[in-house]
């Protein structure tokens, strides 16, 4: 009874309709099944940790993925570092508190930071609701753009997140 409840209400949420008429499931034109994907951006460089820089200039701005965020849960706590210090590639620069985890955030490019985020240490739930916009974390002014060659774009950190997907 519970089980047919849940699937009621999960249908119900999803607007699928469960009417045995034929047997098989009708999805709403309301529901998108791209609701159901991470958003990937073009432009945008990413690193196999769900970090991504967007490079304008001789500034880079970093922040995590929405397929890192939306895995991660709501934000309710970001730790940063303050301007002036130095990053490194694959290192740790600061963390990002969810109801879920703690996860450490990793620079995909080395250099110097010269912008944080102050809004994010009022409103952590940027990183949920616009992450590669409000969500932003860190400025660095790279001292190896070489670095960006070494990540991935769009259409490769799509395919990482499903086949990083498929095997868990």
């Amino acid at each position: 009874m519970a089980l047919r409840m849940w699937a009621s209400s999960t249908a119900n949420a999803l607007k699928i309709s469960t009417a045995a008429s034929n047997s098989a499931f009708v999805i709403s034109p309301a529901f998108s099944l791209s609701r159901c994907f991470s958003t990937v951006l073009e432009g945008f460089k990413y690193a196999n940790s769900h970090e991504w820089v967007k490079h304008d200039g001789p500034v880079a701005t970093i922040g995590i993925t929405d397929h890192a965020q939306d895995h991660l849960g709501e934000v309710v706590f970001v730790e940063l570092p303050e301007a002036g210090k130095p990053v490194t590639q694959g290192d740790s620069f600061g963390s990002v508190e969810s109801v879920k985890a703690t996860s450490d955030v990793n620079s995909p490019i080395s250099g110097e930071v010269v912008e944080v985020n102050t809004k994010l240490s009022e409103t952590p739930g940027l990183i949920n609701t616009s992450p590669y916009e409000d969500g932003w974390m860190i400025k660095v002014k790279p001292s190896n753009p070489s670095e960006l060659e070494s990540l991935m774009g769009a259409k490769e950190y799509t395919k990482f997140c499903e086949e990083e997907d498929a095997s868990h």
